[in-house]
């Protein structure tokens, strides 16, 4: 029977599926049940609830997303790792758009388990080394990685919601997006030491 494989693993990767196919906020645990052929009570076995197994899907969902723009970034300086780093994060929107709004998600769960995932810690990792490539240090480098973050976000949850409804289609805009964030990063602003 499907219950002796059940595993913290598998309904997170149940979970995982069924927000891409549905939607992160369609996910529930009687969904997750349905799909594995077993009772709701017998997930509790395995995740406390909905948000342990959202925080899970999100886990997940930053180590899947961590690996693919490291492979994509290897070996890559500049503008050529700014380019791979945003089409890989793009790319991975496009793919698991469930998956990748669990990211965007403040991730609750047993601080133990979170401190053992390695996407999150890596991914700040990842960010910070290609944005050292520009020159940046400190507190430069944490508004640059704000700046990227706030950019790609914001451009694939627009293209997701049928935002871009204008002729140019949105490669041409994202080209010239990453042109603009490239030549934003070579002439840094210096700190002006104030806030507004």
């Amino acid at each position: 029977m499907a219950r002796a494989g059940l595993t913290a693993e598998r309904l997170t990767a149940v979970g995982a599926e069924l927000a891409d196919e549905v939607g992160l906020e369609q996910v529930t645990m009687a969904r997750v049940a349905r799909r594995l052929g077993v009772k709701d009570a017998s997930l509790y076995t395995h995740v406390r609830g909905l948000e342990d197994l959202r925080g899970r899907i999100a886990l997940l969902a930053a180590d899947e997303k961590t690996l693919r723009i490291a492979e994509a970034t290897t070996g890559r300086a500049g503008k050529d790792a700014l380019v791979a780093f945003a089409d890989a994060w793009r790319g991975y929107a496009h793919q698991h758009p469930g998956r990748y709004m669990a990211t965007q998600l403040p991730v609750r769960i047993d601080p133990e388990l979170a401190a053992e995932a390695p996407g999150p810690r890596r991914a700040v990792e990842l960010t910070y080394g290609m944005l050292r490539g520009y020159g940046l240090a400190e507190p430069d480098l944490t508004d640059a990685v704000r700046l990227l973050r706030s950019t790609f976000h914001g451009f694939v949850a627009l293209e997701a919601a049928g935002g871009f409804a204008h002729e140019r289609s949105p490669q041409q805009s994202w080209i010239r997006t990453l042109d603009a964030l490239h030549t934003l990063l070579e002439h840094w602003p210096a700190s002006g030491g104030g806030d507004f």
